[in-house]
């Protein structure tokens, strides 16, 4: 399951906040998610949709709107417009930073955002909308009576049971709103996803958008799902179907920023800084992608430590190596679990140390072994467990030499 990593930028009119959602290996094509209004970037179908299309390769930004979640500003003062060029700034940033985003995603209020952006980002090859209205000015019926907003300028209303203020220009800016001009224009590839059970924007949103759409056009039904998605196998289902649809209309991008991608040499294990985390640390070893970091807030905690890792090899190479025993002996071992800690203890504290002063670093390593073994099959696979590579590698003498390498080497 990748991690994701806060990124903050300017927006329309303040300080937003972002999570980039990255795969372990280096991006086939990069996203950008715009969520349900009032929703914020935590909405769970918001963070299942960018996992799953990390795990298929796909780098996702999705953030909160200005006056949103973790983002500065005032709501009250935001409107349509001004999410639209939020969804604007938040292309630029990936575009300054990573690679400007081939496909745009929006869920509900956030699909009419990324149809009006669409034509404003021109790296789009794809555009997604999910439960999506044709119009948005749909929205207004969710506020409820807004006759004290139109009387008094500014009013509170209920959206979703959560009181929010909203003044007259949000209801004058999304009644202006050219929506259907923009989706009978747009130059790229749409994909409508919708539930034929949606009981907050009806599927026949669904409907108007595509026939006003140009070819290519797409429509999946999200048969069963409620408006948000709240469940997990919806979710999964539409970012399957989203990334099988938009690999079709992207390629491999040219990043500004990024992992070093060509392959280590052979026996050589390669670590590159990667991403946007200010540590974070892309490893290749053979055919096979890995993520380092450190924990927040010192790292971003995109993947485990290098201690972690330690601590890994240690638990992998005890494991591999008391298995491949108790088979060959034939001995009725089910399973076997590797707990390892790491820590600093003072020398004076270690009765087997040879070290008197100072501190030294020490490994708890608990082993435990299922299934019906006896006292000596289970004595015996503990001593088994210290003959390890790795672990003889730690307890012995181990030379590491350090030289730069040659340029050419990294480009």
């Amino acid at each position: 399951m990748s991690t994701p990593t806060r990124t903050v930028f300017r927006g329309s009119s303040a300080e937003l906040v972002g999570k980039l959602e990255l795969p372990s290996d280096a991006p086939t094509a990069w996203a950008l998610f715009a969520h349900c209004f009032t929703c914020g970037k935590d909405n769970s179908a918001a963070g299942r949709i960018s996992r799953a299309l990390a795990s298929r390769g796909v780098a996702v930004l999705r953030f909160d709107f200005t006056g949103l979640g973790e983002s500065d500003g005032d709501f009250a003062a935001t409107g349509f417009s001004s999410n639209v060029e939020d969804l604007v700034c938040a292309a630029n940033h990936l575009r300054d930073q990573f690679s400007a985003p081939a496909v745009l995603i929006g869920h509900s209020l956030g699909g009419a955002a990324v149809l009006a952006a669409a034509p404003q980002i021109p790296e789009v090859r794809g555009v997604v909308t999910i439960g999506a209205p044709a119009d948005p000015f749909h929205v207004v019926g969710m506020l409820g009576d807004v006759t004290p907003v139109v009387e008094s300028g500014e009013a509170t209303v209920s959206i979703g049971g959560r009181p929010f203020r909203v003044r007259r220009q949000f209801l004058d800016d999304i009644a202006m709103q050219p929506q259907r001009e923009r989706i009978s224009t747009l130059d790229a590839a749409l994909l409508v996803m919708h539930s034929p059970v949606d009981q907050v924007v009806s599927v026949d949103n669904a409907r108007i958008i595509f026939d006003t759409a140009r070819h290519p056009k797409s429509f999946v039904a999200l048969d069963g799902a409620d408006h948000l998605l709240s469940d997990r196998a919806d979710a999964e289902y539409a970012a399957n179907v989203l990334a099988a649809w938009a690999s079709k209309y992207v390629s491999n991008p040219t990043t500004t920023a990024g992992p070093i991608t060509d392959d280590p040499a052979e026996g050589a294990v390669r670590v590159a800084e990667s991403g946007p985390g200010r540590l974070t640390q892309q490893i290749s070893a053979r055919r096979h992608r890995l993520t380092a970091d450190e924990p927040a807030p010192v790292g971003d905690d995109a993947g485990p430590t290098p201690y972690d890792l330690l601590l890994a090899a240690l638990g992998a190479c005890t494991s591999m190596t008391v298995r491949m025993y108790a088979d060959r002996k034939q001995w009725p071992l089910e399973r076997i679990v590797v707990d390892s800690r790491h820590f600093r203890i003072h020398a004076k504290d270690c009765d087997e140390c040879e070290t008197a002063t100072g501190m030294v670093d020490r490994i708890e390593r608990d082993i435990t072994l299922i299934g019906p073994l006896d006292a000596d099959q289970r004595a015996k696979l503990l001593d088994i467990a210290d003959r390890c590579p790795v672990h003889r590698t730690l307890r012995s003498e181990v030379s590491i030499h350090t030289a730069e390498a040659p340029r050419q080497r990294l480009t």
